[in-house]
């Protein structure tokens, strides 16, 4: 018996696509009046996710390590949106304290939060055994990979609950596969989905949701050039599928893994019922239905 499928068979893309096309809340400021707060957010995804909301009307709270980063893309969004609502607040997302301190900041300056994006991450050289790889390294991703997206969530979740808001976690495809040599991306990347879960089911005002942003060329990636034929996605594709799952339309993916590759009216369309009926797009063990 065949192993049971791990990526829905719909339409794939690489660049935004007429169903998440971010015009229509460019023009009509959709988010205007809410807050969002993004972690990894001094480049690559994070900064792109920023901007999309921010053209939609958002204020923003913008979450890294460094602030002279921080200041960078502040002041590029600030060039082009002069009358964007944004705050920067450093910590790195393993520290508990500096995590409570930007979270608590923030909702204290905006009075509230409505959607918070889980995106800082790390990944490790994918060329060797994990036996034969730093233990130090090894762990250091598994701790900002997991643990900084809980510390995240620890201190946000409560303030989402009372907005209903929305809690994304940048995922990976490869939470679902078992790619040699990246044991501790893998391994991260599919515990943050199992947390995902846990969210949606603690707190079921919270639409949580455990995003694949696609295979891009980011500064992350380089520590492993030899998967850059595959990093074939645009950072505007999961800026463009955020937006459109925190628009409300698809808060029954909550406490589920879904991909910004992932044709959205398609999955709408011809998956929606049969994934609500199964309990699709969680993990589950895999177990064989006849003897």
């Amino acid at each position: 018996m065949p192993a049971a499928p791990e990526d829905l068979p719909v339409t794939h893309h690489n660049d935004v696509y007429p169903g998440i096309d971010p015009t229509p809340h460019y023009k009509a400021q959709t988010y205007a009046g809410k807050v969002v707060l993004i972690t990894g957010a001094s480049r690559g995804i994070g900064s792109e996710i920023a901007l999309f909301y921010a053209r939609s009307g958002a204020s923003l709270a913008l979450v890294s390590r460094k602030q002279s980063t921080l200041d960078g893309v502040r002041d590029d969004l600030l060039k082009e949106l002069p009358k964007a609502e944004i705050a920067t607040f450093v910590a790195d997302v393993t520290d508990l304290k500096a995590v409570k301190s930007a979270i608590e900041g923030a909702a204290e300056k905006f009075g509230k939060l409505d959607i918070v994006v889980a995106n800082a991450g790390t990944a490790e050289d994918w060329s060797k055994p994990f036996t034969e790889s730093d233990p130090e390294v090894w762990w250091n991703v598994v701790e900002v990979n997991v643990r900084g997206v809980y510390n995240v969530a620890h201190y946000a979740v409560p303030h989402l609950d009372k907005t209903s808001g929305y809690f994304i976690i940048t995922s990976s495809l490869a939470a679902q596969f078992r790619v040699p040599f990246a044991s501790a991306y893998v391994l991260s990347k599919h515990a943050v989905g199992r947390l995902n879960e846990y969210i949606h089911i603690e707190h079921p005002n919270v639409k949580s949701i455990a995003l694949h942003p696609g295979s891009i060329k980011t500064t992350l990636a380089e520590v492993n050039p030899q998967i850059a034929s595959w990093l074939v996605d645009t950072l505007q594709l999961p800026a463009a599928t955020v937006l459109r799952l925190t628009s409300g339309k698809y808060d029954w993916f909550s406490g589920r893994y879904v991909s910004s590759n992932w044709d959205l009216d398609e999955v709408e369309e011809q998956w929606k019922e049969k994934i609500i009926a199964s309990e699709g797009l969680v993990s589950r063990l895999s177990v064989p239905v006849e003897a």
